[in-house]
C-alpha cells in the first residue's frame, strides 16, 4: 500500500466516512499566512523544487541541523540541488516527526509522487517535480486554483504600501488575497534606532508628520483606515504574552518622546507603552468590526550568535513558559469594559496553557455572536497531529467545537496547502473514534454539518471578508491621508 493513500490517518470506518463525505471537498479559507504578496502578484514560476519547498522553511532547517547538516546547506550558499539532497538525506531520520507526513503528503498532492524521499530517490523526484513546476498549473496563482483556495490573508506591516495586493486585485485571480494588519514594530520602543526608522517610514507612507505621540497614533489610525479600504478585516500580533501594565496617554507620550531622542525604553516602560498601544489597536479593530489575532507564547531568537549571523525567523525559536492567564484576562477585560473588545482569535504555543486559554474564552463570550472569542488552531510547534488533537480536545471540553473557525497554514511556503487536508483528517479521525466508542451519536445529520462548518463555513461567516467584486470597488478609493479626529470608540480617558 502507498504511504499516502486515500485513508491516510483515518483509523476507523466512521472517520473515513466523515472525511470523504464531508471534509475532503470543502474549499480552503487561509485567513492567516505569511505568503509573499509579491510572488502572488507576479504569478511566480518556481525554477525548481528548492525554491518552492526549501527556500524559507525553518522547520526543515531545524531538522537538517539536528541531523548534522552544515549551515551552508540550510541558509547558506550551497547549490539548490545540493541543499535538496541534504534535505532528502535528512527525511528518513524524521520518522515520527510531522515533517515526514508533510513531506510525502506534499509530494503526492503537488506532483503525484508516491515515492518515499531519501538519497536514492532524490534525483528522480527533483527532475519530475521541476518538470511539473514549469507548467502554468503550478505557478503561485495556479496553486490557489489547484487547491480551491477561496481566500488568503497575508501578514503585512502598517508601512506596507500594499501595491502587490492592488496588482492582484486588478488581475484575473479569482481567489481573494487580502492584507492583515501586523503592527508589532509599533511596540519596539526598547530599540530606538529601529523604532525611529520605522516611525519615519510610517510618516512617509501615511503622508502625516510625526513629531508627537498623538501624531504617531493618528498615522497608525490612518494606515488602519487604508488597510480597511483595501479589504483588510484582520489584525495580528505576535507577543510572548499580553501586556497589562496599563498607563495613561501622557505616560505613553513621555516614553515616546524619550525614544525619539534615542533613549531606549526600560523594560517596565516598554511594557507600559505596549499595553497602551494594544488597547489602542483593539479599539481600532472593534470600531471597524475586524478580527484581532493574538499569537502568544513563543520564545524567539534564543541563539544570539546565529541570530546575529542569519537574522530572525531562521529556526532558533522555541515554546516559552510565560505566565499567561492574568495578563490575558486583564487585556480582554479592559477592552470589554470599554465596549471595544473585537472578535478575537487567540493562538497558544505552549500545550501547558491549552486549558488556560480555552477557559479564558468563555469569560468574554457576550452572546452577540457565536464563538466571538476563538481558541486558534494548533500553532507553530503545535500544528502537528498530537498538538492539533490537544487543541481540539481542550476546545471541545471547555467550549463549543462546532463553532471553531478551523485551520490556517501560518506558512511562508506555497507548498503548505495540504496542511488543511492534514488537519481535516485529524479532525475526522478524532470525531470518528468518539462515534465508534459510543461517546457521540452516529448521526450524519448532526456530524456532517459540524465537520463542514469547521473546515470552511464557520470561518467564512465569522470573518465576513469582502468579496472580489466589493474589493474591486475599494481599489478606486485613495489612501487615507485625512487629519480626522479619533473616532469616539477609539478614545481612551487620560
Amino acid at each position: 500500500m502507498k504511504f499516502i493513500h486515500e485513508d491516510f490517518l483515518l483509523q476507523t470506518r466512521t472517520a473515513r466516512r466523515l472525511y470523504h463525505q464531508f471534509a475532503e471537498a470543502e474549499p480552503i479559507l487561509d485567513y492567516h499566512c505569511h505568503l509573499s504578496p509579491k510572488d502572488l502578484a507576479e504569478n511566480r514560476q518556481f525554477k525548481n523544487l528548492f525554491e518552492i519547498w526549501l527556500e524559507g522553511d525553518h522547520y526543515k532547517w531545524r531538522a537538517m541541523r539536528s541531523n548534522g547538516v552544515a549551515e551552508r546547506f540550510c541558509t547558506g550558499d550551497a547549490d539548490p540541488f545540493a541543499k535538496f539532497q541534504a534535505w532528502a538525506a535528512t527525511v528518513p531520520h524524521t520518522l515520527r516527526n510531522p515533517l515526514y507526513h508533510w513531506t510525502h503528503l506534499e509530494l503526492q498532492r503537488y506532483f503525484g509522487i508516491d515515492k518515499l524521499l531519501d538519497e536514492a530517490s532524490a534525483v528522480g523526484i527533483w527532475k519530475e517535480a521541476n518538470r511539473q513546476l514549469a507548467t502554468p498549473e503550478l505557478t503561485t496563482q495556479g496553486l490557489l486554483k489547484k487547491f480551491n483556495v477561496q481566500a488568503v490573508c497575508t501578514t503585512d506591516d502598517p508601512t506596507d504600501d500594499l501595491r502587490h495586493h492592488k496588482a492582484i486585485l486588478a488581475s484575473d485571480v479569482t481567489t481573494r488575497v487580502l492584507p492583515a494588519f501586523r503592527p508589532d514594530k509599533a511596540l519596539a520602543v526598547h530599540q530606538p534606532d529601529q523604532f525611529n526608522q520605522w516611525v519615519s517610514r510610517l510618516s512617509e507612507v501615511s503622508g502625516l508628520a510625526i513629531g508627537t505621540f498623538p501624531e504617531f497614533l493618528e498615522a497608525l489610525r490612518s494606515r488602519h483606515d487604508y488597510f480597511h479600504a483595501q479589504g483588510c478585516r484582520l489584525s495580528d500580533h505576535g507577543m510572548a504574552q499580553c501586556y497589562s501594565d496599563f498607563c495613561p496617554e501622557k505616560t505613553a507620550a513621555a516614553i515616546f518622546a524619550r525614544v525619539q531622542k534615542g533613549k531606549p525604553a526600560a523594560p517596565e516602560e516598554q511594557a507600559q507603552f505596549s499595553a497602551f498601544m494594544m488597547l489602542f489597536f483593539g479599539q481600532l479593530d472593534a470600531a471597524k468590526g475586524w478580527t484581532k489575532q493574538l499569537h502568544l507564547g513563543a520564545l524567539r531568537n534564543n541563539n544570539t550568535r546565529l541570530l546575529n549571523q542569519l537574522g530572525p525567523d531562521t529556526g532558533f525559536d522555541s515554546i516559552g513558559d510565560f505566565p499567561q492567564a492574568g495578563a490575558l484576562a486583564a487585556y480582554l477585560d479592559r477592552l470589554d469594559q470599554e465596549q471595544a473588545l473585537p472578535k478575537t482569535i487567540i493562538y497558544n504555543n505552549n500545550p501547558a496553557d491549552n486549558y488556560v486559554f480555552a477557559t479564558m474564552l468563555g469569560n468574554f463570550q457576550d452572546g452577540t455572536m457565536a464563538g466571538k472569542i476563538q481558541l486558534g488552531s494548533g500553532w507553530w510547534f503545535l500544528d502537528q497531529k498530537e498538538g492539533i488533537e490537544w487543541q481540539l480536545n481542550a476546545l471541545s471540553n471547555l467550549g463549543l467545537l462546532s463553532r471553531f473557525v478551523g485551520m490556517v497554514t501560518d506558512s511562508r511556503s506555497f507548498m503548505s496547502y495540504p496542511r488543511h487536508e492534514y488537519f481535516r483528517r485529524v479532525l475526522c479521525n478524532l470525531v470518528g473514534r468518539d462515534v465508534e466508542n459510543g461517546e457521540i451519536p452516529d448521526d450524519d445529520s448532526l456530524l456532517g454539518p459540524m465537520i463542514q462548518n469547521i473546515c470552511y463555513a464557520n470561518a467564512q461567516q465569522y470573518l465576513q471578508l469582502p468579496t472580489n467584486e466589493s474589493n474591486k470597488e475599494t481599489r478606486k478609493q485613495p489612501a487615507s491621508r485625512s487629519g480626522a479626529r479619533i473616532h469616539p470608540a477609539t478614545r481612551r480617558e487620560k
